[in-house]
């Protein structure tokens, strides 16, 4: 083998070292706006439901139905909110144009000031696209559904997810959220309503 060869593998190597640490650094950086929960059941369920990508029939309804299930559930959380009720508890509740509903345990807490926002759309959409992405880009899902794309569209499935996430960390910067919802880690005490009513 000539030595132009070799260091022509070695850099084409390289080039695809790189590629996949972009792309893990990628699906890193989206998973960081998505709720826990969901992505955790998703990552642990998806080699079980898929067969590990070897599916039959029942095995691509039952994925199916569970990718729903958690698109779903990544879109709902973002209209989910946290607060500590006057029994010192940490309450969530399904957020709705005139504050949290239900709201137990909250006399000493002015719930209309975690009502409804466009922004909670916003964040609702963007959750369910990127969990799209990571989802339907899985390497289960692919090997189960469309196996024929993961060698024909390697590139799409490196660059779409820094795309994605590049994409949704602009727009979740444009549009803060300050909510604590089911699945979302607390970062401040989801009690602070000065916040919540902007």
């Amino acid at each position: 083998m000539s030595e132009g060869t070799s260091t022509s593998k070695t850099s084409n190597n390289k080039s695809a070292s790189n590629m996949t640490r972009k792309t893990f650094s990628g699906v890193g950086n989206l998973v960081k706006l998505l709720p826990t929960g969901t992505v955790f059941l998703f990552q642990f369920l998806s080699p079980v439901l898929t067969n590990n990508g070897h599916c039959n029939t029942v095995n691509k309804y039952i994925s199916a139905i569970f990718l729903v299930i958690c698109g779903f559930n990544c879109a709902f959380t973002s209209f989910t909110d946290s607060y500590t009720g006057s029994d010192g508890q940490r309450h969530y509740s399904i957020v709705t144009t005139k504050g949290l509903w239900p709201s137990p345990a909250s006399e000493s807490v002015d719930l209309s000031a975690y009502k409804l926002r466009f922004g909670d759309f916003v964040h609702a959409f963007l959750s369910l696209i990127v969990f799209a992405v990571l989802g339907l880009l899985d390497t289960n899902i692919v090997l189960c559904f469309y196996p024929e794309f993961e060698s024909s569209e390697k590139i799409l499935m490196q660059v779409l997810p820094p795309v994605i996430g590049v994409v949704s960390s602009t727009v979740f910067m444009i549009f803060p959220s300050n909510r604590h919802g089911i699945g979302y880690p607390i970062s401040s005490d989801a009690n602070d309503t000065s916040q919540k009513s902007t």
